[in-house]
């Protein structure tokens, strides 16, 4: 892309959530508190998981949702701490166009992840036979490289299409990151195919991973209704119920973000939304996934009572 799209535009500063000093005090340990507990509890969750016996498909998948979520809200939170310190937090060009790459890839990937575990739950509630040769290694590799490589090519599309905006006017972006609705309203080129491929793009995402997950759910409670083992059901239910959370939580608040129309809705609402997605669900999974998952909770429980021995 040329680079003479940002000869008037070297930063671009970012306005942040709000102007009130004290609120932003408070904001600032609420969501440090809440950044180190994504931290700590997903990688908590990556060395559970590979220090364990739990190497079925499922977890392997967990594993990459929590490095994941990792790296998404760590685009977006140490950013927004830095502004809630201060009234304005300038990111350079190039910052701010990769942090935004950074946001889609790892949101984008999540999606993919999602859809994945959807599809395992699928085949091990519906055809457990077969669970063995559906989900063999070399599926579950596939699935998470292609859920990375999707991510990345969703990131680049965003990316290309921000690169290829002129900006030659206002730099403050009202909004605590670099996301691409309120930096395309800073463009002085205002051009229709740039606006366009992102929401299609994202679009096409959503519909395809909340399609494969919808499909895979309605069998899978077909599959249940059929049982005629209450405690059959019971378990089957269980092992769902996380991963159908997650995936509501995740999918409802990018839906809104990404798919629905823009005059629908008021920056300080899109504010809150993406708050919620890219800082609050992070946290919210490795809870979900360890709280509800009665594996996650007995391997804590030894390991735990393995540490209390040794000490």
């Amino acid at each position: 892309m040329a680079t003479g799209n940002y000869t008037t535009m070297t930063v671009f500063i970012i306005l942040g959530l709000t102007e009130d000093p004290t609120v932003c005090i408070i904001l600032f340990v609420v969501f440090l508190g809440i950044y180190v507990v994504t931290v700590i509890g997903n990688i908590s969750i990556i060395m559970l998981i590979r220090g364990s016996p739990l190497h079925t498909p499922m977890y392997l998948f967990l594993c990459h949702l929590a490095f994941a979520d990792i790296g998404y809200s760590s685009s977006v939170t140490p950013v927004m701490l830095m502004g809630l310190l201060k009234e304005e937090t300038s990111l350079p060009v190039a910052g701010c166009v990769v942090q935004l790459c950074s946001v889609v890839m790892f949101g984008t990937t999540e999606s993919f992840l999602l859809a994945s575990m959807a599809y395992d739950r699928y085949v091990a509630i519906c055809s457990p036979l077969l669970y063995s040769t559906h989900m063999s290694p070399r599926i579950c590799i596939l699935l998470v490289g292609t859920s990375f490589l999707g991510g990345c090519v969703n990131g680049w599309i965003f990316t290309g299409c921000l690169l290829s905006l002129s900006f030659c006017g206002p730099n403050k972006v009202n909004h605590f990151f670099c996301d691409y609705s309120p930096l395309s309203k800073l463009s002085c080129s205002h051009d229709f195919t740039s606006n366009i491929i992102p929401a299609i793009s994202s679009g096409s995402i959503i519909v395809v991973t909340v399609f494969i997950i919808a499909v895979s759910y309605v069998y899978i409670l077909i599959t249940i209704l059929k049982m005629c083992s209450t405690e059959g059901r019971h378990q089957a239910f269980s092992t769902c119920t996380s991963h159908l959370t997650a995936v509501t939580l995740f999918s409802g608040t990018i839906t809104f973000i990404y798919v629905v129309p823009q005059s629908s809705y008021s920056t300080e609402q899109n504010k809150v939304v993406s708050v919620f997605y890219t800082v609050v669900i992070p946290m919210l999974n490795p809870l979900i996934y360890s709280l509800r998952n009665k594996n996650v909770k007995e391997v804590m429980r030894k390991l735990m009572a393995r540490t209390h021995w040794w000490s």
